[in-house]
């Protein structure tokens, strides 16, 4: 029977990390995702952003490793913040209460040009 996988991908910028999961998050292999989170640490990033769009599955393990390396994360004054859970997260996320893990990416919205006033109307 083979392991279940999970890739990890780590993207610097500055102090800011983007580490993307892929695959399978449960008790074999969240030293992985450990490993990744804790070298984001010792490097002294500031921000970790953990980009879930290609999650495939988390169990209980996954979660409290997610749980675990925010406190480890909040304690050395970075930030964690998940992204773009999947629908199989979701419920778990929810019945757990732990939302606040969960943070949306969001583009840059440009300011929409402006129509101008029509003759005698306000600017």
């Amino acid at each position: 029977m083979a392991l279940p996988q999970l890739n990890a991908h780590r993207h610097d910028r500055a102090t800011r990390a983007l580490i993307t999961l892929a695959g399978e998050f449960d008790l074999t292999t969240v030293p992985l995702a450990h490993a990744a989170l804790g070298a984001c640490l010792r490097d002294g990033i500031r921000t970790i952003d953990v980009d879930l769009t290609a999650f495939t599955f988390c169990d209980a393990s996954g979660l409290n490793a997610f749980l675990a390396a925010s406190g480890l994360a909040a304690d050395a004054g970075t930030t964690l913040q998940l992204h773009y859970s999947p629908p199989t997260l979701t419920p778990i996320i929810d019945i757990t209460g732990t939302g606040f893990l969960l943070h949306e990416l969001h583009t840059v919205r440009r300011p929409s040009p402006r129509v101008p006033a029509a003759a005698g109307g306000a600017p």
